[in-house]
């Protein structure tokens, strides 16, 4: 009885920590499908593909949302005609870069700017690196059916289509309400069956057991990245986490974990599948850890 009731606790803790956040993401991607045009996106989009996707990697520092509120707006986005590798490299970088976060793993690593900008960095590579390679792979939006015809720019009043041009500004709020409420639901359903997962791991499978599989820079990084998807923090909260494990692992391996759990976690990849393809999500997966897991030992040897 006592393990489950462990179970409840931590299940429930990982859903309430995450609503507040998917909720911000879907009223952005609310104002995103009201207020932003394919044409202004067509605007300030740069053609060639390796400024659209440091472009992609910077708009993160805009959208203070963590990794379970960042796939709406991703979805909207591309949706919205923002090309797949600038919107991957959004997705990545947008719960590590994100002001709330930075601040948080400042605080939490006791006032050391080396770790944040360790943890920005690595971030911003690993997200540009994977971005490039994940366009060039899937030159077509991977897009599962339903999920890549966003509804057209309008506001729905007693389910007559009004132009956005001519609405009114109460019908545009009613309209980014509605699609608010139709996204969370779309979103929730994935979050509640990932957190279950994960409670479950993290209830049944002790930490202690792989912690002594981090005896060489390798196998820690690979440990610490089991570990941030298992745990599926929210990246406001897991620079606490990490920090707590700086007398068993080295920064190399806590910067996996800092930098994996936010762009890859139980969470956010069962809302991954409901949006994307499940080739094009296996590739992303195994792309960003391949890629953390180099990061990670290049930190090491620089950082220690």
């Amino acid at each position: 009885m006592k393990i489950f009731l462990q179970l409840n606790t931590v299940f429930l803790s990982m859903v309430m920590e995450a609503i507040p956040f998917v909720l911000i993401g879907v009223l952005v991607s609310g104002l995103i499908q009201m207020f932003v045009t394919e044409k202004w996106i067509a605007k300030v989009m740069p053609k060639n593909r390796f400024l659209s996707t440091v472009l992609g990697c910077g708009i993160g520092v805009l959208f203070p949302s963590c990794e379970c509120g960042i796939v709406p707006i991703t979805r909207r986005l591309l949706g919205k005609g923002v090309p797949l590798n600038a919107g991957i490299a959004f997705m990545l970088t947008g719960p590590v870069i994100n002001p709330i976060v930075l601040f948080s793993t400042y605080i939490a690593f006791g006032n050391d700017w080396t770790v944040v900008f360790v943890r920005a960095g690595m971030a911003i590579a690993v997200a540009f690196c994977v971005s490039l390679i994940i366009a060039l792979v899937f030159p077509q939006l991977p897009m599962r059916i339903g999920a890549d015809n966003p509804a057209p720019v309008a506001a729905t009043v007693d389910h007559a289509v009004v132009p956005e041009t001519r609405a009114s500004a109460g019908k545009r709020l009613y309209s980014v309400l509605t699609h608010a409420i139709e996204e969370f639901f779309d979103v929730g359903k994935f979050l509640v069956l990932g957190a279950f997962i994960a409670a479950c791991m993290q209830t049944f499978i002790p930490t202690s057991s792989l912690m002594h599989l981090g005896s060489n820079p390798w196998t820690a990084s690979l440990v610490m990245i089991g570990l941030a998807f298992t745990m599926s923090l929210c990246s406001e909260a897991d620079a606490f986490i990490a920090s707590s494990f700086r007398s068993t692992f080295s920064m190399g391996a806590l910067s996996a974990f800092l930098v994996f759990g936010p762009m890859i976690d139980i969470k956010n990849t069962l809302m991954l599948l409901g949006t994307f393809r499940g080739k094009f999500v296996a590739v992303l997966i195994a792309l960003v850890t391949v890629f953390t897991l180099l990061g990670s030992i290049i930190v090491g040897r620089l950082v220690g």
